[in-house]
């Protein structure tokens, strides 16, 4: 496995080669052991032949954490991300961390020589996509590969959930509604940090149906704000709640509604298309046939039957067979950029309680 570091290393030393770990094991650490974080860590450590050499949190509690969870790979804890990425011995760094620090800590890394897995989104507003796209570009330039060294972490898409591999080119919609996010979170509840949650949650459904619709949306127009959760918790600035049409090329829609305030078992996720033959729940993979008003209803048919399989181990798997190989993930940068610039489009229409166009955040 030629790494984009020892590419690099060839050049300058190539003594360095030496001390590279077996072609087939990749060389793993993670920023950010949080919820999330703590999930990527489990799916790391879960992933055959990956070393995790190294756990970084600002929070004491957090890295023991790290620590318990990786136990058996002995990975060394460090406070500070930039003693991280200043490391000669990783081939991969996973970012799992707030949102407004994503820019920052993924251009580092991808300008270290290492390859990345970003935890959606790539920032809180079009510069930090632009700062993150930027570094992606002068990593591939500065090893001559087709593959971008950048994976946005996107479960449904790396190597997607199988249930949702099937009928996705028609008219969609989505809602993700649920009760209220952890109040211990409070950068989450900080539009300045999070992006809103648009743009910090948001933004996996929207990936989900760009990669439906293979492209981004045209503009944007949306409504939302807060109603029931004023100031909660204390100076809160996210919405609880917030509804956003997208318009697609080829006369295609997407509905989303986002809403905090929906009591246990009323409403949940859901991820469904609407088209000229039926209806599909991506989820479950069930297709129901479009009748005619009297015909006779068509039993709703299962397109997937099969392992479902853990969505989280599937996209840390298919994320290191990509740093194996040298390989194009199946959500790449540039699809990690359109899914943020969708949110950070819709999060300005809402603001601005105005159509918004795509070529306004694409800078």
């Amino acid at each position: 496995m030629p790494t984009r570091r020892q590419a690099l290393a060839t050049l300058a030393a190539p003594a360095f080669l030496a001390a590279q770990p077996p072609s087939d094991q990749v060389r793993a650490a993670i920023v950010g052991v949080g919820g999330r974080g703590s999930a990527d860590l489990k799916s790391i450590v879960g992933a055959p032949n990956v070393k995790l050499v190294a756990v970084c949190d600002i929070d004491p509690a957090a890295r023991d954490r790290g620590a318990t969870i990786g136990k058996d790979h002995k990975p060394e804890l460090l406070e500070d991300w930039r003693k991280l990425v200043e490391r000669k011995d990783l081939d991969a760094v996973i970012i799992a961390t707030p949102v407004d620090l994503h820019a920052e800590m993924a251009s580092a890394a991808l300008d270290a020589g290492t390859d990345v897995y970003l935890e959606k989104p790539m920032g809180v507003d079009e510069q930090d996509v632009k700062t993150v796209m930027d570094a992606a570009g002068r990593a591939r330039d500065a090893a001559s590969r087709l593959s971008a060294p950048l994976r946005p972490g996107a479960p449904r898409r790396h190597r997607p959930h199988p249930p949702r591999r099937h009928r996705r080119d028609r008219l969609h919609a989505g809602d993700r509604h649920g009760g209220d996010l952890p109040r211990d979170k409070d950068w989450i509840f900080d539009a300045s940090r999070s992006g809103n949650i648009i743009v910090e949650q948001a933004v996996h459904i929207l990936d989900l149906m760009n990669w439906a619709t293979k492209t981004h949306p045209l503009r944007a127009m949306g409504s939302g704000g807060i109603n029931v959760y004023k100031n909660v918790p204390p100076g809160r600035t996210i919405y609880d709640n917030y509804a956003v049409i997208y318009e697609y090329p080829n006369d295609v829609r997407l509905t989303f509604t986002h809403i905090y305030i929906d009591p246990p078992g009323f409403t949940g996720i859901q991820e469904r298309i609407w088209g000229s033959e039926g209806a599909v729940d991506l989820p479950s993979g069930t297709f129901y046939e479009l009748t005619e008003r009297g015909e006779e209803r068509v039993p709703p048919r299962k397109l997937f039957e099969g392992d479902r399989g853990n969505m989280n181990q599937l996209a840390m798997n298919a994320f290191f067979e990509h740093v194996r190989a040298r390989t194009e993930p199946l959500n790449n940068a540039l699809y990690g950029k359109y899914a943020t610039l969708a949110a950070i489009m819709g999060r300005k229409a809402i603001d601005e309680k105005r159509f918004v166009t795509w070529e306004e955040v694409d800078l």
